[in-house]
């Protein structure tokens, strides 16, 4: 029988080694998120605890089992259409001043999880098309994340009946799903043209994913130190072109962080413009 308590230093090990890796700050107290998320690799690797586990990932002694480690530590609860307003804002504003400029729009999805917020961008991108024919150019998302099994996912844009009830309205489950079976679903190719999915840490450059007219890096910040925050949105700023429009989650801000972005009232929300 495995073993799943740890101890208070293997937490400190453990939550050291993750803020290297990742950015992702534990904090006290989470030893319950680590049992939850790393006791099935302990069966997954035929290990004998979970101190075990611990100690083989924090000492380097199986990279297969490090990157799995990090992957199930950075796997997020998302939803499709999430706080509603960012997409409003999206169709009502930032398409059409982006459309102005005369050349393609590119948005990137900064850790997109299993793929609902860039999903819910194409969904987006296309009824906004459909209403006013003519406005966009040619659209292209990047999302990105640090898990390569959540990029799979993404890729295969296939849904269970669980994942589609969480943000998605009858009228875009008709309009933007085909059935697979099995009560899943998976994203119409129109939807999936849109998007391009390609592993990114935050921690290191974005340099080679370009430059963006809008980024959304929800919900994301809130798991890191504040020198990693002001890092990360200091680098985003370098990644947008000039008026570029940064989203972050409701409960997110830049206060103290970077001073590179003009705060602008949506109504509802708020969201940051590059000065």
């Amino acid at each position: 029988m495995t073993t799943i308590t740890i101890s208070d230093q293997e937490y400190r090990d453990f939550s050291k080694f993750l803020e290297s890796q990742c950015g992702i700050v534990l904090g006290e107290s989470k030893q319950y998120l680590v049992r939850s998320r790393l006791s099935p690799l302990v069966t997954k690797f035929k290990l004998g605890s979970l101190s075990e586990l611990l100690k083989d990932v924090v000492m380097g002694r199986n990279s297969e089992l490090r990157v799995a480690a990090v992957d199930a530590m950075t796997t997020n609860e998302t939803l499709w259409f999430r706080d509603t307003y960012p997409f409003q804002v999206l169709a009502d504003k930032l398409l059409p001043e982006a459309a102005a400029n005369k050349r393609p729009i590119k948005i990137w999805s900064a850790a997109s999880s299993s793929g609902q917020e860039p999903y819910s961008m194409a969904m987006t991108v296309l009824e906004t098309q459909q209403k006013k024919p003519g406005l966009l150019p040619n659209v292209a998302i990047t999302a990105t994340d640090i898990s390569a099994s959540m990029l799979d996912m993404c890729r295969t844009g296939i849904y269970d009946n669980l994942a589609l009830g969480r943000g998605l309205s009858p009228e875009r489950r008709n309009n933007f799903f085909e059935e697979v079976g099995d009560g899943r679903m998976k994203v119409k190719d129109n939807v999936k043209r849109l998007v391009n999915f390609k592993p990114q840490n935050l921690m290191d450059s974005y340099a080679l994913l370009g430059k963006f007219d809008i980024i959304f890096c929800r919900n994301v910040l809130i798991y890191f130190s504040p020198d990693m925050k002001s890092q990360v949105l200091n680098q985003m700023a370098n990644s947008l072109n000039p008026g570029g429009y940064l989203l972050l989650g409701a409960s997110e801000s830049l206060t103290g962080l970077t001073d590179r972005f003009d705060m602008v009232r949506c109504n509802p929300g708020i969201i940051y413009k590059l000065k």
